[in-house]
């Protein structure tokens, strides 16, 4: 399946495929490519979702500008948009150079998921990027899922409730030392429950605690 066909899943007919292709490309495949990459439309796709969830949370809480911006930020946060990228299978067409073929990273991936937004707004406009962009994300908003929150703590007491051990085990460590990637396990009871990648051992670690808690919890 190409890039054309995900995007019919949600109805929207993409017309300029090329800009969409260059949502989908990395400066490491540019560089080697000579070609345009997503920076320019992540820069787009960010304030594009920074209004949709904006508007979403004044629409529709009645909280106040500080509660709001709190809400707003756990979902639009890295995490999260890295979350909804791989959820929805966006991470497949990420193109990028031979050096980072081991290295997408939920940076690369959450930035991809801005860029193809940003995209699809200038493609179809702002409503079709306000439903695109709220298909994906208003479940987890409706299920009040905390991005930014201490998702160890949170398995920890989770796990004690059923007195079962709990541990994290470095999986993998790659990348230069100026921009390393770590990938741990989390493993409870000598089962994997959840994996994470990160640019620290704690970031990945919250990461894979995020994805045990969430398959405990459902």
């Amino acid at each position: 399946m190409n890039f054309l066909d995900f995007f019919k899943k949600y109805h929207i007919d993409i017309k300029d495929e090329s800009r969409m292709q260059t949502a989908f490309t990395h400066s490491s495949y540019s560089n080697e490519q000579h070609t345009k990459n997503y920076e320019r439309l992540e820069f787009l796709g960010d304030a594009v979702l920074q209004l949709i969830m904006s508007e979403y949370f004044y629409l529709n809480t009645h909280l106040d500008e500080g509660e709001m911006s709190k809400k707003r930020a756990s979902f639009v946060c890295e995490h999260a948009l890295a979350t909804y990228a791989k959820e929805i299978g966006l991470n497949k067409y990420i193109r990028v150079g031979h050096g980072q073929q081991h290295n997408v990273n939920d940076t690369i991936i959450a930035d991809v998921f801005e860029s193809v937004l940003g995209a699809i707004y200038l493609d179809c406009g702002f409503e079709t990027a306000k439903r695109y962009a709220e298909e994906i994300i208003l479940p987890y908003v409706e299920k009040d899922v905390h991005f930014l929150g201490d998702y160890k703590s949170l398995l920890q007491e989770m796990v004690q409730t059923d007195k079962k051990s709990l541990s994290y085990e470095l999986v993998s460590e790659s990348g230069p030392a100026h921009d390393k990637s770590f990938t741990v396990n989390v493993v409870i009871d000598h089962i994997v429950y959840g994996t994470g990648t990160g640019k620290s051992k704690k970031e990945a670690e919250q990461k894979a605690a995020f994805d045990a808690y969430q398959k405990r919890a459902r």
